[in-house]
């Protein structure tokens, strides 16, 4: 099993966010997230929350090993072109160490207070599957023009290309079986999804079904889900063992709100039992 933790840019000020990615690189997480939200998510009232895609650039540029992502972008705050060159400047930044998550978006309200239009689901669907083909194409670094329903390009070009070749390993989260895994069968590196482990065993062996249909060997798409540190240490274990029973090798731990004394008794006395090493991410 391999762990990341959610280090949650909100309510905080910038050198408590920079203090809390140092901590987990030396705890030995593989991967730091954010989300990308421009207003907090949880608590009352207004509150510091700090942009995603700018605040892995800085923290790309303030470590040295931890791997950095969004989970997940929301593909309706930005034009996939513009995601893509913000994308391709963290991965030169941090030397190869970043993760692109994608979604189909989700929070209608921040939508509404920003004056960001909010799709109807379906579209939002169709324009991740568009942003996916526009942001692998750009990342070639060749000319690309595209005719999709949403998006168009004429002779685009971006350089530099990624140090990730072709592209960084692409997560896509969700637990949708109509839109979302087959979006996941086609085109992901790594699946993430929430769900208790007897609902994600039975979305995993879907998703397989998809990839080979797809003409991919379902192995090579990473199993990924969050997990609670703020329960009774047991519980903590003993959904850590139900998870990797059906196939979950990646879990990202959410931030507890114990603080950092609960972060190192895991880090010292429950991480080193199950974090192995496990397979290495898929590359595409």
């Amino acid at each position: 099993m391999r762990f990341g933790i959610d280090i949650a840019q909100q309510r905080m000020a910038w050198h408590e966010l920079l203090d809390r990615a140092l901590f987990a690189e030396q705890a030995g997480f593989e991967g730091a997230w954010g989300f990308d939200h421009f207003q907090p998510l949880y608590g009352e009232g207004p509150g510091n929350c700090f942009e995603g895609m700018t605040t892995l650039a800085a923290l790309a540029s303030s470590t040295a090993r931890i791997r950095l992502g969004l989970l997940v972008t929301g593909v309706t705050y930005r034009h996939p072109s513009i995601l893509a060159s913000q994308a391709v400047t963290v991965d030169n930044i941090s030397q190869g160490r970043f993760d692109l998550a994608l979604g189909a978006a989700w929070f209608e309200p921040e939508h509404a207070a920003l004056g960001i239009g909010f799709p109807p689901r379906r579209e939002r669907f169709d324009r991740l599957e568009e942003s996916l083909e526009v942001i692998t194409s750009l990342m070639t670094g060749e000319p690309v023009s595209f005719e999709g329903k949403h998006y168009r390009l004429q002779e685009a070009q971006m350089l530099p290309v990624p140090v990730q070749r072709p592209h960084p390993p692409i997560w896509i989260g969700g637990s949708g079986r109509r839109r979302t895994l087959p979006i996941v069968a086609r085109w992901a590196d790594a699946w993430h999804a929430f769900d208790p482990p007897e609902i994600y065993r039975d979305l995993s062996r879907a998703l397989d079904s998809l990839a080979e249909d797809a003409g991919r060997d379902p192995s090579s798409i990473l199993r990924a889900s969050s997990i609670s540190l703020s329960e009774p240490w047991d519980q903590v274990r003993a959904t850590i063992d139900a998870l990797e029973k059906v196939g979950v090798s990646y879990l990202v731990c959410w931030w507890p709100t114990e603080g950092y004394e609960r972060l190192e008794h895991f880090t010292t006395h429950i991480l080193p039992q199950y974090a192995t090493g496990g397979p290495s991410l898929p590359r595409p």
